[in-house]
């Protein structure tokens, strides 16, 4: 009965994620001849994590009235964080591989080194967090003022030339969408937002029931699917959108930047939620204390996040950097007691990598760029 609830529910939540996916990614791709293309994109992965933060605060608001579910709060954030870095930005490249042969690597604009660096701030932080072993009230608000200085950079960078050779990059709605007169141009864009995200909002719910409903039915453990089917599910909009700009070499960097967005978003403001919410439900002031297994999940999404964030340094997502990430995270997937043995392979990677990094002697190219971009936008008009 299960089954056949969740089968019949499917057929009208799978089609209604699609629908928003699309309608929101069309709003982004146009918005950023208004706003700059990486705020238009943080207002994206705004919409398409609704799902995942309305996950993690129930669990969060479950966790403050029963102490036995705050493992799974941690699960959930951390499979989440390691979906979008180790599956996530992998599927981006192979998706534009395939349509683009002998691609070498995905190239990243110098305004696009606000994206990466906007990532290191919240890992910095969170690393302070595992050291400590708790999160707290008073962490949220060094992380949201991660997030709020991020936007603040955005907000600064104009928005794209709107010239003939972009627009030839847009899909139909979004180019039609621009040729309107201002007024309604601007109400279009504004509506692909709403409309989009009022589809996701109304059909996440069913949608992530049913598929718990079906994940129920197949004998999946409820670890399981709070770390890894959950998260997979609630980010099921975002992929779609970025694996629709991964098509064309174009705007696959644009698909990548909308996965690297989300991951600033989750490690700060949705971490930040959690102590709210966890504290709120308790109704009293306490922390969220990890025991080691926590601390050693939370170790290594940082390390896989920060190991992300230097491959990303170089403004390029090689084949080999986008191979070894999918095959790291696909071994701790499928043989979970060798996730311990993956932090020592993901700091020796990062080791590797900052060797690298020292003996070229150089600043790496995204250094440049947020230099160069800070000089020309945010330091001008300041």
């Amino acid at each position: 009965m299960i089954l056949k609830t969740s089968g019949l529910s499917s057929l009208w939540t799978f089609p209604s994620i699609l629908l928003s996916a699309f309608v929101i990614a069309w709003g982004a791709e146009a918005a950023q001849f208004l706003i700059s293309q990486g705020l238009a994109l943080a207002i994206l992965a705004w919409l398409q994590t609704m799902p995942e933060f309305a996950v993690e605060a129930v669990i969060a608001w479950q966790a403050g009235k029963d102490p036995s579910k705050m493992p799974l709060a941690i699960a959930n954030f951390t499979g989440s964080l390691r979906l979008l870095v180790g599956l996530g930005w992998p599927m981006i490249y192979f998706v534009a591989a395939v349509f683009r042969k002998k691609l070498i690597a995905i190239r990243l604009d110098d305004e696009h080194s606000v994206e990466i660096f906007g990532l290191l701030l919240p890992i910095l932080y969170f690393t302070f967090i595992w050291w400590k072993g708790t999160l707290t009230l008073w962490d949220a608000f060094p992380l949201t003022a991660c997030y709020v200085a991020y936007l603040w950079v955005l907000w600064k960078i104009p928005p794209r030339e709107s010239n003939e050779e972009a627009l030839e990059d847009l899909g139909v709605i979004p180019r039609k969408t621009l040729a309107l007169p201002p007024a309604q141009r601007n109400f279009a864009i504004w509506m692909l937002f709403i409309v989009g995200g009022v589809i996701l909002y109304f059909s996440a719910h069913p949608f992530l029931d049913s598929m718990l409903g079906l994940a129920a039915s197949f004998g999946v453990s409820t670890f399981v699917f709070v770390q890894w089917v959950a998260p997979f599910l609630s980010e099921f909009p975002e992929k779609l959108s970025a694996f629709y700009w991964a098509r064309k070499v174009s705007t696959a960097n644009v698909a990548l930047m909308n996965m690297v967005s989300s991951n600033i978003n989750q490690w700060s403001i949705l971490s930040a939620m959690i102590p709210i919410l966890f504290v709120i439900s308790a109704g009293k002031l306490q922390p969220l204390v990890f025991n080691e297994f926590q601390r050693h999940e939370i170790l290594l999404t940082i390390l896989q996040s920060f190991l992300g964030f230097l491959l990303l340094i170089n403004l390029e997502l090689k084949a080999h950097e986008a191979g070894v990430l999918f095959v790291f995270w696909f071994v701790q997937f499928v043989v979970p007691s060798w996730r311990e043995a993956m932090i020592y392979v993901y700091l020796g990677w990062c080791l590797i990598e900052i060797a690298l990094l020292i003996a070229r002697r150089s600043a790496p190219p995204a250094w440049h760029g947020l230099r160069r971009t800070f000089a020309e936008h945010v330091a001008a008009k300041s």
